[in-house]
């Protein structure tokens, strides 16, 4: 098998792509074996050397080492995000403690640590700026995982982080199969009062996807209920749909709780073992945010006018239901369809007059364009290029003398086999150490297909996630660095989304709905009345929005600031914290606990999830740059973001990096003024 394996082989397809079709769930486990036994052999070396250690047979050798265990793990867990079925799921449950496992061995070695710490403690002398950043992020990486520490410290910590990994891995399977075991079917009639077209064809194609010719079928994906919600004139259907998507995770063989107070124990456990006073201090430690109290002072400063804001939000809902001669208090699965009529009452706008503009193929040529302006670069489809699903749209990346930038995925479409929510990843990051490595990026999507061939057309959101998701693609394409450990998106948690975020402002400018924007049957460009009243409504419902995210974020800074999980019982702890906070009624947290997949399923956002706000008071401030220039394509403030931020990867401090971009810190009020929280009274 080892011999055959093409994940083991030499890839001779076009740009290095993986081959996808010759690889079967057979190849990974000793795919996996095979790489690990390699990188173990290179680690060994390294930390045996009897000569002194040197940037270059120290780290730099590190950097060098593990390249096939690099390659195998891209692909597999990109495709168990993506395209995973029940054989990788039972190869995922098998693989995540062994890499665990592995992962401590190498930053719990003592005689690799050594000569880490002896390079640390001698200085940069001698060293460039991006290798004395290198050589800083593998001493603060060894220590945070516990190097130096008694033998028997560091031997408790690898079992919590072996544990910690088969819980993740258990948490986000145990949601995607709710998220594929629920379906609301509909009939044709009442059941789709209210729904627009694009709704009911959408829910036509995925009934037929299921064998269900004939009926409509509404899924937990996001781009296929939330608009069910915003749209279903029968309440007892929302309510039915509404309950289901909040319920993931919370029932049955597929109850996350229990779960998560082992994992918060198992966290508070790992933090005290570091010499932290709670998880939270730990992973703030080394953030942009550095504390927990300054991360709970920006959500709480947010907080009170948004909650203000819902306040009076929910009031005029309420009075537009009984306007409308309903006798019934506003409930969470009516929140989206009144905030609907309301803004179609007040703006002239709705999601049904929108979408026709929004086609999906026009968005993500307006995403292009727009870093075509900003960075020089274009892109191509390529038709001969492997991809992992018949779905996957491939494109060459070049810059402006046609050199070849990367290699860019866009996989768009919701399928049972893909796990909600929409991201970024690489199967290859860029890097200069052993040549001029291209990166292979993918932005992964959950979008609802157009029926039989017509145009998929998308929401307002959902055209700005795609924009959102690509300002991260770009963030991987433009990384320019020669280490692969800071190529790309591996910077602070707390800065990762600020080139996202800071690429929706593009979205949302007249200068690109204007070109981009067209009516998918008359070609006709979105109207400017239109695009006034969207500029209008730019503060509408943000209330809601804002306390649904920030309520989201305090539960998880609260969660990680117990000293003890033991015993915890997650839906009253997350019950407690809304009450004491002043959760608004008829609001739910953006992601409630037995389905938070940013926090359990893995470490990603683990008391972190108030990295979106801390980003957002940055791209906030940091396009106010280009209003200033008086162009939002100013040619001279691109290129310091580009240098600064987009191909920069993890070169220097974000705070530094960001004032050498802004040339002085954010502003925090561009915050509350983007978000129209200003003058909220609270």
């Amino acid at each position: 098998m080892t011999a055959d394996n093409p994940l083991l082989s030499t890839w001779t397809t076009p740009f290095g792509m993986p081959p996808f079709a010759a690889i079967e769930p057979a190849h990974y486990r000793p795919a996996f074996e095979a790489a690990i036994a390699e990188h173990q052999r290179e680690i060994a070396v390294i930390a045996g050397r009897p000569e002194a250690p040197t940037f270059a047979n120290t780290i730099e050798a590190m950097e060098r080492a593990g390249r096939m265990l690099d390659r195998v793990a891209s692909v597999f867990f990109n495709l168990t995000g993506a395209h995973t079925n029940d054989a990788l799921e039972a190869i995922e449950m098998e693989v995540a403690p062994l890499l665990s496992r592995h992962r401590s061995s190498i930053y719990l070695s003592e005689a690799l640590f050594q000569r880490i710490d002896a390079l640390a403690k001698a200085g940069d002398a001698g060293l460039d700026a991006e290798q004395a950043r290198v050589l800083e992020r593998y001493h603060t990486g060894f220590r945070r995982s516990g190097a130096g520490l008694p033998a028997e410290t560091k031997a408790r910590l690898a079992a919590i982080s072996e544990r910690l990994a088969t819980l993740g891995t258990t948490f986000g399977q145990n949601v995607l199969a709710d998220e594929k075991g629920w379906t609301l079917v509909l009939e044709a009639g009442d059941d789709l009062a209210g729904l627009p077209d694009f709704l009911i064809a959408s829910a036509s194609q995925a009934a037929r996807d299921r064998g269900l010719e004939g009926k409509y079928l509404i899924t937990l994906s996001r781009s296929s209920i939330e608009p069910f919600l915003q749209f279903s004139a029968r309440r007892d259907l929302r309510e039915k749909a509404f309950e289901a998507w909040t319920a993931r995770g919370e029932a049955g063989k597929t109850d996350n709780r229990a779960i998560i107070a082992e994992t918060v124990a198992l966290r508070a456990e790992q933090a005290e073992l570091l010499g932290f006073e709670s998880f939270a201090h730990f992973r703030l430690d080394d953030s942009m945010a550095k504390t927990p109290e300054a991360a709970m002072n920006l959500l709480t400063s947010v907080w009170a006018p948004a909650r203000a804001r819902a306040i009076e939000e929910r009031a005029a809902l309420q009075a537009l239901v009984h306007a409308e001669g309903g006798n019934f208090e506003l409930a969470a699965w009516d929140w989206r369809y009144y905030s609907e009529r309301r803004r179609k009452a007040e703006f002239d706008l709705d999601e049904a007059g929108l979408k026709p503009y929004l086609q999906l193929d026009k968005v993500i040529e307006a995403a292009f364009d727009t870093a075509t302006r900003l960075f020089g670069v274009s892109f191509q489809e390529r038709k001969d290029v492997p991809a992992y699903h018949p779905d996957v749209r491939v494109f060459e990346v070049t810059n402006a003398s046609g050199e070849l930038v990367g290699i860019f995925l866009g996989d768009y479409f919701a399928r049972p086999s893909k796990r909600s929510g929409a991201w970024m990843s690489d199967y290859r990051g860029q890097e200069r150490l052993i040549g001029d490595v291209r990166p292979i990026i993918v932005n992964v999507m959950n979008f609802a297909r157009g029926a039989d061939g017509a145009p998929t057309l998308l929401s307002y959101d959902d055209a700005r996630t795609l924009f959102h998701e690509f300002g991260h693609g770009l963030h991987g394409l433009l990384s320019d660095v020669t280490y692969p450990s800071i190529a790309g998106t591996s910077v602070a948690r707390d800065f990762v989304e600020f080139p996202s975020q800071l690429y929706e402002h593009w979205f949302e400018r007249p200068e690109i709905l204007e070109r981009f924007a067209v009516h998918y049957r008359t070609g006709e460009p979105m109207p400017a009345a239109l695009i006034e009243r969207l500029k209008a409504s730019r503060s509408f419902n943000q209330g809601f929005a804002t306390v649904e995210y920030v309520s989201s974020a305090l539960v998880d800074l609260r969660l990680h600031l117990l000293k003890d999980g033991a015993g915890l019982d997650s839906t009253a702890f997350e019950k407690g914290i809304l009450a004491e906070i002043g959760m608004p009624q008829a609001m739910v947290m953006r992601h409630r606990t037995p389905h938070f997949q940013h926090v359990f399923a893995g470490d990603g956002y683990s008391s972190a999830y108030y990295s979106y706000l801390w980003s957002e008071t940055l791209d906030a401030d940091g396009f106010d740059a280009f209003e200033e220039a008086g162009n939002i394509f100013a040619p001279d403030v691109a290129a310091r973001l580009k240098e600064f931020v987009y191909s920069a990867g993890n070169r220097r401090k974000p705070d530094e990096a960001y004032r050498a971009f802004r040339g002085r810190d954010p502003d925090p009020s561009a915050l509350l003024r983007k978000r129209g929280l200003m003058d909220t009274a609270v």
